[in-house]
């Protein structure tokens, strides 16, 4: 069980300050961030194939993440930032593009899934991190 970047999309021009992750052990795979994202960067995972939902969870391609934030809460006006909450579990955070290895390194889940995509998501967040240096966009610190 694993997954590819999908290539069906392209790329998005610049790196955000944020991208979403999801932890699995909080996401019961109920979708509600994946109806609402605009460049659907958000898969679901099915642990079973053969008892869909059950162990279900959402992963987010941080290929194609833009950093919207509406995955985790909808804008209603432009003077009230985020009003209404889209994950009812709030498994979903925003993490810096330089705090994503140390994200991807305390990865959630199944045992046999987080050992099987630990690297895949390693270097998804490495090569964020690389792309946001290499337009510039280090954080202070780095």
């Amino acid at each position: 069980m694993s997954l590819s970047p999908k290539s069906t999309k392209p790329r998005r021009k610049k790196v955000p300050k944020a991208l979403a992750v999801i932890d699995a052990d909080n996401c019961t795979g109920c979708e509600s961030c994946r109806e609402i994202c605009p460049v659907d960067c958000i898969v679901k995972i099915e642990q079973y194939a053969d008892t869909p939902g059950l162990g279900a969870w959402c992963e987010v391609d941080w290929d194609q993440c833009i950093g919207c934030k509406l995955c985790i809460r909808i804008p209603s006006k432009k003077s009230d930032a985020h009003v209404l909450q889209v994950c009812p579990w709030e498994a979903i955070e925003m993490v810096p593009v330089p705090g994503l290895v140390a994200a991807a390194g305390r990865m959630t889940g199944p045992e046999d899934f987080v050992a099987a995509n630990r690297q895949r998501l390693l270097a998804a967040a490495r090569r964020q991190v690389a792309h946001k240096a290499a337009a510039g966009g280090r954080a202070p610190g780095e």
